[in-house]
């Protein structure tokens, strides 16, 4: 069978073949018009292949469960060395961050000044959140011992006390007894889990904690994204 021949009741008939097409104005229309519909039919192909994918990609976030809200935030403006910003757990320990988050926005914290600092003989721990800083020397005795008058217990928050984790203070012998007072870890401290509540981490200024000492003050204590 020749190129292009199609069998029919009348016998054969012969199509002419793409070289005789060619040399005739209708036949070189009819040629550019079929490879312009492939080109046009390629290119749509083409748009709605890559519209499907930008939908896919859109859409993959969104079909993996639930969004979970961003923790709240607590910065820390440490007089002349800068910004403490602290990540609250507040799923994990709701208590002891929402007690917290009330005293930030009360002004409980603004003036307080960190009265314990502990590095040797290697990084401990800062504490913080004495009211008697504000008004009273660093030796007094009664520093250490103040509080806004609430007891929050322990709560279990599954965290660890690693570098920059910040716990709430209490008594070893009273895990009830938490209220305004916490701290800051400046190393890895494990064999305090389970023990005291780590309610946050520090997320930026870890250097800022790591320079600190006693009576350096907190101007102001601020809470964002609860």
């Amino acid at each position: 069978m020749r190129p292009l021949e199609h069998q029919h009741t009348g016998g054969w008939t012969s199509y002419p073949v793409l070289s005789d097409l060619a040399h005739s104005v209708p036949g070189r229309l009819a040629i550019r018009l079929s490879i312009a519909s492939e080109v046009k039919t390629v290119a749509m192909t083409r748009g709605l292949v890559s519209a499907v994918c930008a939908m896919a990609v859109a859409t993959a976030g969104t079909t993996s469960g639930p969004l979970v809200a961003a923790n709240p935030t607590m910065t820390l403006k440490v007089a002349g060395k800068g910004d403490v910003v602290i990540e609250l757990y507040q799923a994990e320990a709701p208590k002891t961050v929402a007690h917290i988050v009330q005293l930030a926005k009360s002004g409980f914290y603004d003036g307080q000044k960190f009265y314990a600092v502990l590095k040797e003989p290697r990084p401990f721990l800062v504490r913080f959140g004495d009211p008697n800083t504000k008004s009273k020397p660093m030796n007094d005795p009664s520093i250490g011992q103040g509080g806004s008058g609430a007891r929050i217990e322990y709560e279990k928050s599954g965290k660890s006390h690693v570098k920059g984790a910040v716990g709430l203070a209490t008594r070893a012998d009273d895990p009830k007894a938490g209220d305004s007072q916490f701290y800051i870890m400046l190393d890895n401290k494990p064999f305090l889990d389970n023990s005291y509540t780590v309610f946050g981490q520090v997320t930026r200024g870890m250097e800022i904690v790591s320079s600190i000492e006693v009576g350096d003050q907190v101007t102001s204590v601020s809470i964002s994204g609860d």
